[in-house]
């Protein structure tokens, strides 16, 4: 049984957008790890120049996760685009994993584009990618558009600006993470990894769809919390180890 936990974010993430999420993950599992993982081109790594394909950031991430690897196969929680990154790793790598939680992801094939990226996105992540932009208003429209609950929480927007000041997501980093999310095709077939999906009916930047979507298409497990936004740790984090928890018991 894996002992250790790798989390991974979405589109201009990094691992500090998680908050206080890890700490109630690690609250649930207490005798397992839980390490916090930047995508390159973002957070910690945000001078590397970001892949555009999501095979590459997944074997980048491999190789940089190395010692947690060493101590047994992983699970993995993924949200967004980072439930790409998880899809192919269990695809082209399945030993090295024990479970995968999706959280709000979408896969080409699976959902139309509208669905993937919801047309009111269109606008900011346009503005986002060709114009300067100001740190606390970017975070503060990112909120907006990702949490029903924090949408207007200064605190976190003020963070989350001073991370983006301490380390800057580049339009050029945003549009090849953006490019290798279009371009990724997940295998016709289930990785041989158990799956769990999570959903939250209240997503305005992901149409709840797409993770009932990939549910059908692989006969997954799927959990939806009535109201929580896109990012489902930062709204409702103890519903979702709870969920996660019920699951690898067997409860349900």
């Amino acid at each position: 049984m894996s002992t250790h936990w790798l989390l991974l974010r979405g589109l201009m993430r990094e691992q500090r957008h998680w908050e206080e999420f890890p700490a109630h993950l690690q609250s649930t599992f207490p005798d397992q790890g839980v390490t916090l993982a930047d995508l390159p081109g973002f957070g910690h790594e945000y001078h590397r120049q970001s892949p555009t394909r999501i095979a590459d950031i997944t074997d980048e991430l491999r190789e940089r996760c190395q010692a947690e690897r060493d101590k047994g196969p992983l699970k993995l929680l993924a949200l967004s685009l980072g439930g790409m990154v998880a899809i192919d790793w269990a695809s082209r790598y399945p030993d090295e994993l024990s479970a995968v939680v999706l959280i709000n992801s979408s896969l080409v094939g699976i959902s139309p584009f509208y669905h993937r990226l919801q047309p009111r996105v269109y606008w900011p992540l346009l503005k986002w990618c060709l114009w300067q932009r100001d740190p606390l208003r970017q975070e503060a429209a990112i909120l907006q558009l990702t949490s029903r609950v924090f949408a207007d929480d200064l605190e976190i927007m003020t963070r989350w600006a001073a991370y983006a000041r301490e380390c800057p997501p580049t339009r050029s980093n945003t549009l090849r993470q953006l490019l290798a999310a279009l371009r990724y095709r997940p295998p016709d077939a289930h990785p041989r990894v158990p799956m769990l999906v999570l959903n939250s009916l209240g997503d305005q930047l992901v149409s709840p769809r797409c993770s009932q979507a990939i549910a059908k298409h692989w006969q997954l497990p799927l959990r939806r919390h009535p109201d929580a936004g896109h990012d489902l740790p930062l709204d409702a984090p103890d519903w979702v180890c709870e969920q996660i928890r019920v699951w690898l018991s067997g409860e349900v």
